[in-house]
């Protein structure tokens, strides 16, 4: 055989074995390519950095030791638990709905430090949660869609002191509802807001008659300013889980000022269902 065929053959069958999907040890296909392989250390830690919170997480061996990050929710940390561990996985769940697989193998050298989750492709798109889970990026595209609507609800808002607190607009998708609060400013003073509280509670009764209250917390905030600027208008919109006001009672928002004294109140009464408009357009395969 020719030197410049045997060297073109010898190339052909190095392209081949490259390309072709391997094989586990069960006979089924692997692509290498098909999870994102990490490198981690015993002397080292490997961060990784997720662009959502982490809501599940789980390690394939107790050889790998996985915590998340104190005080944030999108960082996990990984570092061997021993040295020359066996191969073997990691699977993180987010709470926009993606599921991230990572295969796991030791490197003295650790050469992966710093991981953006973001360049590694998830490996699905299909997580479903409990509501107590309620999917975090669905939740922020209703409660921009909130923000922008024209609709408006009338009637539900409380001035005093040059301040002015309104709910203009009350929206439904699916188990959580979404208020729209316009907060404005009139005085030549910030207001800084110390409490902004949503609950239930019993129509004023006498004196000897006990009231209940039940506070309901927001799942999300469009924005986190406590800060009313004086001479301003701010919209924010939050997401509460779904209820309806049961009879001689009604909702209240309740904003106290931090070390001033104009504190306002809001209340919704038990006619609630007509004030709300379904935001129906919202597509959720668009994500």
């Amino acid at each position: 055989m020719k030197r410049a065929d045997y060297l073109f053959l010898m190339s052909w069958m190095l392209i081949c074995i490259s390309v072709y999907p391997q094989l586990n040890g069960k006979g089924n296909i692997f692509y290498e390519d098909q999870y994102s392989n990490l490198q981690i250390g015993f002397s080292k830690t490997t961060s990784i950095v997720f662009p959502y919170p982490i809501k599940s997480i789980d390690k394939g061996s107790a050889d790998v030791l996985v915590q998340k990050a104190k005080g944030v929710e999108n960082i996990v940390l990984v570092k061997a638990a021993k040295q020359y561990f066996i191969q073997t996985n990691l699977t993180a769940v987010t709470s926009d709905g993606r599921l991230y697989v990572f295969v796991l193998n030791y490197n003295d050298e650790c050469p992966d430090l710093n991981i953006n989750a973001e360049n590694a492709a998830p490996a699905s798109r299909d997580v479903l949660f409990s509501f107590e889970n309620e999917n975090q990026k669905i939740i922020e595209k209703c409660a921009l869609l909130a923000l922008s609507k024209k609709k408006k609800t009338s009637g539900l808002k409380k001035s005093k002191y040059q301040i002015r607190l309104e709910v203009n607009g009350i929206f439904i998708h699916q188990d959580v509802l979404y208020l729209r609060v316009v907060f404005e400013n009139k005085s030549k003073i910030n207001y800084d807001i110390d409490q902004l509280r949503f609950f239930i509670r019993d129509q004023k009764k006498s004196k000897r008659t006990a009231s209940q209250e039940i506070e309901l917390q927001p799942l999300y905030a469009t924005s986190s300013s406590s800060v009313i600027p004086y001479k301003s208008e701010i919209i924010k919109v939050y997401a509460l889980e779904k209820f309806t006001i049961p009879e001689n009672q009604y909702l209240t928002l309740q904003m106290i000022e931090k070390n001033g004294g104009r504190h306002l109140e809001v209340d919704i009464n038990s006619n609630l269902t007509e004030k709300v408009f379904p935001i129906t357009e919202f597509n959720i395969d668009t994500f």
